[in-house]
């Protein structure tokens, strides 16, 4: 009998190192992979912008061409490839053993998800890159326990996807909190183990070959207090309205109830091309500025310089159209632009403030309006500015922000289109959920 106990403890032992095994290899694949697809991304706008320069025409033929013909390969043979990745990745995640069959987070989904986001940002698509990582991450993870022959339960995907959130800012912390707000319904804590242990993993890869990095780079900013306690409202309320505008318009198109949205509905194809001509009168009228991600310019206000003041509502707009085409894309760096050219609007009414503090509480504003996870948006753009010192302001305006959005859109984004990709409850998904090692 003791013998026997003694076996049983082994095979477990054994059981716990091969799962952890499989989640540090997981980890390291998703971190580099993350490292090669920003790289991809920088290029993919570097010549986007070089053909503007050749031809300033040229994206009025090319970016509706490109979106229409991305939405229809994606349409007709990667479904599950489109949009930002975060829905499959929460849908998966609600019942791994109802998707093991499904394209949701399978390695071809991730090869069609990253060539039709790099295809987006190519045509001057405003994407981002941050939520196709979770999707990827997601993958390349449950691939790595499949091959491994490990079990894949909804930790090993949640673990992925927190993993691909902070390999593609650099902000482990972010990833653990995003894993708790967003992806996971319910967060025990043998997840939460694994999670930090894929979220550490990833995070070293990406340092160790990226280096050191802040993703905006590092601030120090502050606002009187004065100033603060009426800052952050402003910023919260806007960013709660444009955000919760933002958030229902996407969930309006997913579920169309009105005839009109319904026949725009049925033509995604026709629709998508429409989407690529708005992007580039906007990026047309903005002087470039609301082509791509937005990044440099959003650096530049965080530091305190100025843009043109057209710069967020162009943003706003470009992110939209591109949102609504159906292609692949994140809306993650996208909305922190809108954030940061809604703050710039604002920071003109407070000429002897910092600018670049209240260009923050916008960003943190909008973000919160947008995805309604306001702990997750005050800790991302702490590791991604490196500032302490704005804290309380951006728990403010984030609290603000999620209040005022949930009353302008009842549904938080990313649960309400995960739905689509939920299959109808059957007998099995009654069953207690599998124990994890």
């Amino acid at each position: 009998m003791l013998i026997g106990m003694r076996k049983k403890l082994s095979g477990k032992r054994i059981r716990v190192v091969h799962n952890r095994l499989a989640a540090v290899v997981g980890a390291v694949a998703l971190g580099l992979m993350a490292i090669v697809f920003a790289r991809m991304g920088e290029v993919a706008q570097a010549l986007f912008n070089h053909l503007v320069l050749i031809s300033p025409f040229a994206p009025f033929a090319v970016t509706p061409l490109v979106f229409a013909g991305v939405a229809y390969i994606t349409r007709r043979s990667f479904p599950a490839a489109s949009g930002s990745g975060i829905p499959q990745v929460m849908a998966a995640g609600h019942n791994p053993e109802r998707h093991k069959s499904d394209d949701l987070i399978s390695l071809k989904t991730a090869w069609a998800k990253l060539a039709g986001t790099i295809a987006m940002l190519l045509a001057g698509g405003s994407v981002g890159r941050e939520g196709p990582t979770v999707q990827i991450s997601a993958a390349l993870m449950v691939a790595v326990h499949r091959w491994l022959r490990v079990p894949v339960t909804s930790g090993v995907i949640i673990a992925g996807g927190a993993a691909g959130v902070a390999a593609a800012f650099n902000t482990p912390l972010a990833g653990v909190a995003f894993a708790i707000e967003e992806l996971a319904a319910a967060f025990e804590q043998k997840v939460a183990v694994l999670v930090m242990l894929a979220v550490m993993i990833s995070g070293l890869v990406s340092l160790g070959l990226a280096g050191d990095y802040v993703y905006f780079g590092a601030l120090d900013s502050g606002l009187p207090l004065r100033t603060m306690i009426i800052v952050a409202p402003i910023a919260g309320i806007f960013g709660g309205l444009l955000g919760g505008a933002f958030s229902r318009s996407l969930i309006a198109m997913t579920r169309p109830r009105h005839p009109w949205l319904m026949l725009i509905k049925s033509r995604p194809v026709l629709l998508a091309g429409i989407c690529g001509l708005v992007v580039a009168v906007t990026g047309w009228t903005s002087n470039g500025l609301s082509w791509g991600t937005g990044y440099e310019t959003t650096r530049q206000l965080l530091i305190g310089h100025s843009a043109s003041m057209t710069f967020g509502p162009a943003k706003f707009a470009s992110t939209l159209a591109t949102a609504l085409s159906g292609a692949p894309g994140g809306i993650f760096a996208p909305s922190l632009s809108v954030g940061a050219g809604m703050g710039q609007l604002i920071s003109s009414l407070f000429p002897q403030s910092s600018a670049g503090a209240i260009v923050l509480l916008g960003m943190v504003g909008y973000f919160t309006g947008v995805v309604r996870a306001p702990m997750t948006s005050v800790i991302i753009m702490m590791e991604m500015t490196a500032d302490r010192t704005m804290i309380l302001p951006l728990f403010a305006t984030a609290l603000i922000a999620d209040a005022v959005s949930s009353n302008i859109c009842k549904d938080k984004l990313y649960h309400a289109l995960s739905r689509q990709y939920l299959k109808p409850a059957t007998a099995h998904d009654l069953a207690p959920p599998q124990k994890e090692d």
